[in-house]
């Protein structure tokens, strides 16, 4: 068997390779597409869940200074505070 042979042999078995027929650089394209998506759903995720975490903490915070403060009405104390630093009504 010669160079030539084994070379024919190698690009044959490589081009059967390829999942349904796609080229390498559509599938290349494919995997990059995907892969931005999948990044972009997994950082706008991530965002959210800080900034409901953050809002959370606030949110305890406020509610233990109004236990301290006025331990008979802490709802509306809690309320007023979230207002007055103007979050949304619960």
């Amino acid at each position: 068997m010669s160079v030539s042979d084994q070379q024919v042999i190698q690009h044959e078995s490589y081009m059967q390779d390829t999942p349904r027929g796609l080229s390498g650089g559509v599938l290349l394209v494919m995997q990059w597409m995907v892969g931005t998506i999948l990044a972009f759903l997994i950082g706008s995720w991530l965002v959210w869940f800080a900034i409901n975490l953050q809002r959370q903490f606030a949110e305890d915070e406020i509610r233990a200074a109004c236990q301290r403060v006025m331990p008979e009405t802490v709802e509306r104390c809690v309320d007023t505070v979230i207002l007055q630093r103007g979050g949304a009504r619960r």
